[in-house]
């Protein structure tokens, strides 16, 4: 048996850059997919953080450039996976991108088809694609990147938290529909997340303060912290959990919110 090999989507920087790097620390080798070509070239220049325990032989990391949205790249990024390493194991539906605009602003529908093309389209092409070659190894795993924002919703994000909530019943169903063929379906909600992503909202003065006095853990969360979270739900401990929905948010879903967390001592 050789080594696991899985595919990333949204590998290029936050969450996705994330979980490449540790996937390949930790001996897998890994099909990165991002439209940013220019981010996946910078991939195996990108440092490892201090401190973290490393494979004694690194997996390879494959980059392939993509539009999640569109049906050549599911195909393309299984191809690569079989063509490169022979097999596929894991599945890391973690592209996604933000930018509501409000309500009756001009562009507001084609700002939502946009959104709901990657975040929702995007998964379903990523799991329907993956899911023959996933079989061919005897199972696997799928996890795709929801949010909190999936759960609850927001001021002036209803584009986001429309796709988000999809993903969640989305991954829902396909845990039941490949429960059969031995392929586990799981989904992470992350909170506040410090990633490119969310860097125009770290900006805004007082925000991030704010925001972290309302999350019982104090804190928005690393992009290391969820791309431990997605390993969990890939990895073999994990074996009898599909169909699941794994917050990590710091508690912040937890809480009703009508009374603040009380300060960290």
């Amino acid at each position: 048996m050789g080594r696991p090999s899985v595919i990333i989507t949204g590998a290029a920087s936050g969450i996705g850059l994330a979980c490449v790097q540790l996937f390949a620390e930790r001996g897998c080798n890994v099909v990165a997919v991002d439209a940013d070509e220019a981010g996946l070239a910078d991939l195996t220049r990108t440092p490892r953080p201090d401190g973290v325990p490393t494979s004694d032989r690194p997996g390879e990391i494959v980059p392939l450039v993509g539009d999640v949205s569109a049906q050549e790249t599911g195909t393309a990024m299984v191809q690569a996976a079989v063509d490169h390493f022979g097999r596929l194991d894991t599945v890391v539906l973690n592209a996604g991108i933000g930018g509501t605009l409000p309500w009756e602003d001009e562009g507001a529908i084609a700002r939502l088809d946009r959104i709901l093309a990657v975040n929702v389209r995007g998964v379903a092409i990523g799991i329907r694609s993956a899911a023959p070659a996933l079989r061919a190894t005897g199972g696997g795993a799928i996890v795709v990147t929801a949010s909190s924002a999936g759960l609850a919703a927001d001021p002036g994000n209803w584009a986001y938290n429309a796709s988000k909530g999809a993903v969640v019943n989305l991954v829902r169903a396909a845990a039941l529909d490949l429960a059969a063929t031995n392929i586990r379906v799981n989904a992470i909600a992350p909170g506040l997340t410090e990633t490119p992503l969310m860097a125009r909202h770290r900006d805004v003065p007082g925000l991030v303060d704010a925001s972290s006095r309302r999350i019982p853990l104090q804190r928005w969360g690393r992009a290391r912290e969820q791309a431990a979270a997605i390993w969990f739900l890939a990895s073999a401990d994990a074996a009898y959990i599909t169909g699941a929905v794994l917050a990590a948010d710091g508690g912040l879903t937890a809480m009703h919110g009508a009374v603040p967390p009380p300060p960290l001592a």
